[in-house]
């Protein structure tokens, strides 16, 4: 069986019968939050900007939240792929203290956001004209704007009951703030009308956006004097966009999304709601690229890694564990190209598995 499943919208699947498939054919990329969930695209991502997207003539909008931000920065970057190894490895080897403390945890990311993105990498990235990337944060209200645990856990739990009855109640608590290096803006269009500013990033501005993009609340410590942007809380841009549910403009090409998951859910707080889907719309000129379930059964446990596995595994045994998942990664990739370069996109691209509203 294949390792890697291509789903795409019907709006995508009619201009690929017309159109030939290459790297010109997108213009947007989304990179989802979801930790170390991602290692299991590792080596796809660097197939596709290790080589794929080499040969793009025109302009791409990279959008990322979380560790999707964490890869945009890499991708944006004059060697991806060696920017995407930075990444994987230093991430797959951090450990903790036993009692971590949101300074610890804070600290590491700060690290981690030096190594992956060094000095040459921010001239690289903010002086990108074929790829920008948009980094999506989220800005804090009332309780959430704090440090203290105990005002975050009450404004968290209350954002989550509220969000059970309607995304839109998520406004109360966070605003959707995107940084980007130029003023080459995106139109966002989010049906639950969250309150949406775009903030042009300088070049002292990258690590510290960069960094709120992933600041996860009651682990880290909210991001603050954000150079050229309102002296707010900035924290992880998954709780508002986790998966994605947006519409995206000027959308000239397709929207590539590699993704983890064959069940996209909105933000943070839909993962344990199966019944609030992506709206359709949003996913028609949309090719999601997903490992298949064969593929996660091959790999060490019979899953991909997730932030569990901090607590429940040594470190000795997780650290093996997401290499090995690294490693298998490049098996997506390969089988991409492979595709691509057979031109058989087309005969083995399915219906998005999902239906929205």
């Amino acid at each position: 069986m294949p390792p890697l499943n291509i789903f795409a919208g019907p709006k995508a699947i009619q201009r690929m019968k017309v159109e030939p498939f290459g790297p010109n054919l997108f213009t947007q990329f989304l990179g989802a939050s979801g930790g170390p969930k991602w290692f299991v695209l590792a080596g796809l991502d660097k197939a596709l900007f290790g080589e794929f997207f080499v040969r793009h003539c025109g302009h791409m909008n990279i959008i990322g939240s979380s560790a999707g931000a964490f890869r945009a920065a890499c991708f944006a970057q004059a060697d991806p792929a060696a920017a995407i190894d930075r990444l994987s490895s230093r991430y797959a080897k951090t450990v903790f203290s036993d009692r971590g403390s949101s300074y610890e945890v804070s600290e590491k990311a700060r690290e981690l956001v030096s190594y992956v993105v060094p000095t040459d990498g921010v001239l690289e990235i903010m002086n990108n004209d074929t790829f920008t990337v948009h980094f999506i944060t989220s800005r804090c209200k009332g309780w959430m704007a704090s440090n203290n645990k105990v005002f975050q856990g009450a404004a968290l739990l209350l954002s989550a009951s509220l969000n059970k009855l309607s995304r839109r109640n998520l406004k109360y608590f966070f605003d959707r703030v995107v940084f980007s290096p130029n003023e080459n803006k995106l139109r966002i269009s989010d049906p639950y009308d969250i309150p949406t500013e775009q903030i042009k990033m300088g070049y002292n501005t990258v690590h510290q956006a960069l960094l709120a993009s992933g600041s996860i609340p009651m682990l880290m410590e909210s991001v603050r004097d954000v150079v050229d942007a309102p002296d707010d809380f900035y924290r992880d841009g998954g709780i508002i966009d986790y998966h994605f549910d947006l519409g995206l403009a000027p959308a000239r090409g397709l929207t590539l999304y590699p993704h983890f998951s064959t069940s996209p859910v909105a933000g943070w707080f839909d993962k344990g709601n199966p019944n609030r889907r992506p709206h359709a719309q949003n996913y028609d000129n949309v090719v999601m690229l997903v490992p298949s379930d064969e593929f996660v059964k091959s790999l060490p446990y019979g899953k991909i890694p997730d932030r569990k596995d901090f607590k429940s595994m040594a470190d000795k045994e997780r650290i093996h564990y997401w290499q090995k998942v690294i490693s298998e990664s490049e098996r997506l990739g390969d089988y991409f190209l492979e595709q691509v370069s057979e031109q058989k996109i087309l005969d083995v691209v399915k219906p998005l598995p999902f239906v929205g509203i």
